[in-house]
């Protein structure tokens, strides 16, 4: 609000004349990694303000705009360690598992064989995922869990929860469904389980959650990372001996996925936390209602993600959070451009549509008015256009025999 440039209302053009017109005492920024950003910085520079202190449980960013916080703020006063507060009782004590799921043959050939951002749904759709997902709820409902799973990709999100028949929060979810799955999950016993895009990152205070399942990440966000694991940080009320939290991170093998999953633990790890990995669970196999279990539902599945049209479902959601999550927009200092492909002719792309010029289809032949030049039978060609002979020497204009070399 405070770094907003256009036109603001009489209201709130009097509350920011009257932010600008003395110097404060303290100003205290939340979530202060934020501030190198282009948008968020002119805070700190149209504020005056005698002494600033900033606030972040995730002092990282993927840029290298973290050391302008030395200057726009003041250096690093102090940093407590996330175990150390584990271990006095001020947060829940998490136990980190990355499960390696295995990519179905159909599905990995398909991976291998494309190129584009479709090979992001090949693995985070990957079936075996989809039944370790079905399974880790199966078995920490049994527990008395409360459980987050997070997929960022909005076609998965829908195909996960709707196919697990859960309910789901994502960019396009009302304000008012919101707060009705929310409050359902928190005091419901009969709902133990969402589903959240990254719409869930920040802002969402669920002290009852237990368990969290990454289903998909944001590639190798490092700061996205810690903030999921915030959600289940909560001190909890059970008294259990030996109670833990559990935080899942499922990563299809041999993928790129692979990759940026270790890039992301790389902030949790310097905490202290050690992420075990898990490659085989084999009471999963005994489970009796497991989906896609045989080979033909694989397939289908296969089809109708080949078919989906995935870049329009992560612009859909990237419009959708541009308000609610300006955080993760800026990153780089600007919003993020969405681009569009669009038919047009080279008429149109040269401004020429309210000029007499006309385009053959085949590109070959056209016709000119502009000038008020015109030939006989269109303008020659060495071959003639479109398999015609070329005009004679006698039928070209004269303005044209100078280019022909045509004596007269």
């Amino acid at each position: 609000m405070v770094a907003n440039t256009r036109k603001r209302s009489y209201e709130a053009q009097k509350m920011m004349d009257f932010l600008h017109s003395r110097e404060w005492g303290f100003l205290l920024l939340d979530e202060v990694h934020v501030v190198p950003a282009n948008m968020f910085r002119r805070v700190v520079t149209s504020i005056a303000a005698h002494t600033k202190l900033g606030l972040t449980a995730t002092l990282v960013r993927e840029d290298d705009k973290i050391d302008d916080l030395n200057f726009l703020i003041g250096p690093k006063l102090y940093e407590a360690n996330w175990i150390d507060l584990a271990l006095k009782g001020h947060i829940a004590t998490v136990q980190c598992a990355e499960v390696w799921c295995d990519m179905t043959p159909e599905f990995y050939k398909e991976y291998l064989r494309e190129t584009s951002r479709r090979r992001l749904l090949l693995y985070v759709m990957n079936p075996r995922k989809f039944q370790i997902c079905q399974y880790l709820i199966w078995f920490h409902q049994n527990r008395g869990d409360k459980i987050i799973v997070f997929v960022d990709n909005v076609y998965a999100l829908k195909a996960y929860a709707q196919k697990l028949k859960l309910p789901y929060i994502y960019g396009g979810t009302s304000q008012q469904e919101r707060m009705r799955i929310l409050h359902q999950f928190q005091h419901n016993p009969m709902l133990n389980t969402i589903f959240l895009s990254k719409v869930g990152d920040t802002s969402i205070d669920l002290p009852e959650a237990t368990c969290l399942i990454q289903v998909s990440s944001h590639y190798g966000s490092r700061r996205q990372e810690a903030q999921r694991l915030g959600r289940i940080l909560r001190a909890k009320r059970r008294a259990d001996v030996g109670f833990n939290a559990y935080f899942y991170s499922l990563v299809s093998k041999d993928t790129l996925e692979m990759y940026y999953s270790t890039k992301r633990q790389q902030f949790l790890v310097d905490q202290g936390y050690s992420f075990k990995v898990i490659t085989n669970l084999d009471a999963m196999d005994d489970f009796e209602d497991l989906i896609y279990r045989d080979k033909q539902s694989q397939i289908d599945l296969l089809h109708t993600v080949l078919m989906a049209n995935d870049n329009a479902g992560s612009l859909e959601e990237e419009d959708m959070l541009r308000d609610e999550a300006s955080v993760n927009s800026e990153v780089s200092g600007r919003s993020k451009i969405i681009v569009k492909k669009q038919a047009a002719s080279i008429q149109s792309l040269s401004g020429a549509d309210n000029m007499a010029y006309m385009e053959y289809n085949n590109g070959i032949a056209s016709r000119s008015k502009l000038a008020g030049l015109t030939s006989r039978k269109g303008v020659g060609s060495a071959g003639g256009a479109a398999g015609k002979p070329a005009a004679s020497n006698e039928e070209r204009h004269p303005l044209f025999k100078k280019q022909f070399n045509i004596k007269k």
